[in-house]
């Protein structure tokens, strides 16, 4: 069962459909919205600030949610899919953006409608990624825009496609074969 810890007065709120894998963490002033995922060895730590999340988003496993002490807060819309080991620390991600595997994603960043962070990009602090459009490299940078509907077409489908793998775990157990 995942850990689900208060602290300081704060307790998590999952919406409904909410799959939060075993070895998740889902600590203090946090609050997910329906059909979301959380899963493995993800760590969304609400102890110091913060962290609002919308619906049908999927945090993928070793992914790890923080803000600064009473400077930053996160605020993630609908349909976001956060890849594999990602770090995300006090940033606005806008709807149906997509945070590619690995990236790191700083303090008063905002990373526009229908964007995309390429997998390993660091974000610095105080970027503005703008809406539809894929930002890479370390730091990242521009690289060029994508078609608003075909952007929000394909990250609605990721993020849906979350939804499925999570009821494969929440399906019930087959029973053991006693014969």
């Amino acid at each position: 069962m995942a850990l689900i810890q208060s602290v300081r007065g704060f307790s998590p709120v999952i919406g409904e459909d909410t799959f939060l894998a075993e070895n998740a963490t889902v600590v203090g002033d946090v609050v997910m919205g329906k059909g979301c995922s959380v899963w493995f060895n993800a760590v969304l730590r609400g102890d110091v600030n913060s962290i609002r999340i919308g619906n049908n988003v999927n945090i993928q496993d070793g992914s790890v949610l923080h803000t600064l002490y009473q400077k930053s807060t996160i605020e993630i819309g609908d349909n976001v899919s956060v890849g594999h080991n990602v770090v995300i620390h006090g940033a606005k991600i806008c709807d149906y953006a997509l945070i590619g595997m690995g990236s790191v994603v700083l303090d008063q960043v905002v990373v526009g409608e229908g964007a995309i962070i390429a997998a390993g990009s660091v974000v610095l602090t105080g970027t503005q990624v703008e809406p539809n459009s894929i930002y890479a490299g370390v730091p990242a940078r521009f690289v060029k825009k994508v078609d608003p509907e075909q952007s929000r077409e394909m990250n609605f489908r990721i993020a849906h496609n979350y939804q499925m793998y999570a009821s494969w775990f929440t399906q019930d157990k087959p029973q053991e074969d006693t014969h």
